[in-house]
């Protein structure tokens, strides 16, 4: 299971803008769940050395997005509708753990939690995501 997750992560990195930024790594896919080991390089830092509040959004966008492709076997396509996020505590340059919770799927819409952890385990942001599921033939 694992290199067919890995497939979609690299054509993630391929492919996509943000794909290139994060350096995802699998730590764990299940029904429902996805974890990764993340990265925030400089490109994704203020100018006082802290996160952009934007790149860690868009950091759980990918992975509560990447849980639905990779739970649809690329069946189908996650459009945002909806981002909400808290930022609890500042992240700064380097690794993190990024989790996600698919909380509830229908036909066409799904809602996804996220959240990011830094380097000692706290949780540092959540997101609640709401995707329209367009279907991919």
């Amino acid at each position: 299971m694992s290199d067919s997750i890995q497939k979609f992560l690299d054509f993630h990195k391929e492919a996509g803008g943000t794909g290139k930024l994060f350096n995802f790594e699998l730590v764990e896919y299940r029904e429902g769940y996805l974890e990764l080991d993340a990265e925030f390089t400089d490109e994704t830092l203020n100018p006082d050395g802290s996160v952009q509040g934007g790149m860690m959004t868009s950091m759980l966008d990918d992975v509560t997005a990447l849980l639905l492709i990779i739970k649809s076997n690329a069946t189908i396509y996650p459009s945002s509708t909806n981002l909400h996020s808290h930022h609890h505590r500042p992240l700064f340059k380097g690794k993190v753990t990024a989790k996600a919770f698919l909380i509830k799927q229908g036909k066409t819409i799904a809602s996804v939690r996220g959240e990011i952890y830094d380097g000692k385990g706290r949780l540092a942001t959540t997101l609640m995501h709401t995707v329209f599921i367009q279907k991919r033939s």
